[in-house]
């Protein structure tokens, strides 16, 4: 007998960071969310600037929505996810000659040395307890002037939002339960750490940081979103990188 079939009968428990458990859920809420939507993503955008003919990587693509824009915008985009649910997802919205594939972040890309002009790292690095090997990749797939441009969590509100407040200047893991996605417990583990720490990261793989942006949201959410807009406008929430690999590297 399924669960479905005998309802006292727990539901299995869901692995940490298991996007493939609520992909389509987190998609729909990905696709209108002010943090999403309206926020992060315009933030990411923008840094981007023109596009067009520009060959990138959305690293850590999820269902695509960021591989969307990007395209349509003029560039020729390859996305990578390590859920396969999520990649699906991707291929339905991108189409089906869309490059997207599943490969993990903590392994080395399957792309050759030179391969991109930008690599854009949609809050996805503070899944990483280790930035070290990633951005060492990340900087060997790009050609000498490209670009990565990135965002995560902000390392303050990591900081005073935890309860006990951790050791700032420590790189350590905490735990989020997220359970509207999925109707149970959902664990996502994160890391947080120093903004030198971070900082510092990109300048050992050979970075060059052009840009530390705290971005505001879209006026456009002012009427969807009025209460959480006035919030968020007075708020910071995550932290965006731009950063080039030298052109005579």
């Amino acid at each position: 007998m399924t669960t479905a079939e005998n309802p006292t009968q727990p539901a299995p428990a869901i692995q940490v960071n298991d996007y493939d458990n609520f992909a389509e859920a987190y998609a729909a809420l990905n696709e209108t969310s002010l943090l999403n939507a309206y926020y992060e993503r315009p933030a990411m955008l923008s840094l981007a600037g023109d596009v067009a003919g520009r060959r990138i990587l959305d690293a850590g693509c999820g269902a695509g929505p960021l591989s969307a824009a990007l395209r349509e915008r003029g560039a020729v985009v390859t996305g990578i996810d390590s859920s396969a649910g999520m990649v699906e997802l991707a291929r339905r919205r991108l189409g089906a000659d869309a490059d997207v594939r599943v490969a993990d972040l903590t392994d080395p890309l399957p792309f050759a040395d030179g391969a991109f002009d930008d690599v854009t790292a949609s809050l996805v690095l503070h899944y990483l307890e280790d930035w070290g090997p990633t951005l060492a990749e990340i900087r060997r797939a790009l050609r000498p002037g490209g670009r990565l441009i990135a965002s995560v969590q902000h390392p303050f509100v990591d900081y005073a939002t935890q309860d006990p407040r951790p050791d700032y200047f420590a790189t350590t893991s905490f735990t989020d339960e997220w359970h509207e996605l999925v109707g149970r417990s959902a664990p996502m583990v994160f890391w947080r750490r120093p903004l030198h720490t971070m900082t510092d990261a990109f300048t050992a793989a050979g970075f060059r940081l052009t840009v530390l942006s705290e971005p505001r949201p879209d006026p456009a959410a002012r009427e969807l979103y009025p209460d959480d807009f006035r919030s968020l406008s007075t708020k910071m929430c995550f932290l965006l990188f731009a950063l080039e690999v030298p052109a005579d590297a």
